[in-house]
């Protein structure tokens, strides 16, 4: 689930121009909807958290939203010596580590998964 209260500030530290940054904060923020069912209409509700798979923009903010962990991610994982890369596809990611030995591949994997899990609490 995405914060976009929180997106603004994630492009500006991305180094965004601040009229895109505008943008997404008009366009994101402050939104609602309702939902019809038959005879029954619901009453507005706030949607500012989320990106619905069929929302045009879903990849693209996703992406955006999540670059700013993997760039600490990498930079931690750099300074710790742990040769673990990370591929991420939208809606699912994976830690890959390439080790000759069983037990490095799984403390490198283990490792990288707590800076990820802690990243992501952070966030």
């Amino acid at each position: 689930m995405l914060n976009y209260c929180l997106f603004p500030l994630i492009l500006s530290k991305a180094g965004f121009d601040p009229k895109i940054s505008s943008f997404f904060s008009n366009y994101l923020i402050g939104r609602k909807t309702q939902y019809l069912w038959n005879d029954f209409i619901s009453y507005f509700f706030n949607v500012d958290v989320g990106v619905g798979q069929d929302f045009a923009l879903s990849p693209i903010l996703s992406a955006l939203y999540i670059s700013l962990i993997f760039h600490i991610f990498e930079k931690r994982s750099k300074n710790l010596n742990i040769p673990v890369s990370f591929l991420f596809f939208i809606d699912d990611g994976l830690l890959v580590s390439q080790e000759k030995s069983f037990e490095k591949t799984n403390a490198f994997l283990f490792c990288s998964y707590n800076i990820i899990l802690s990243l992501l609490n952070q966030f």
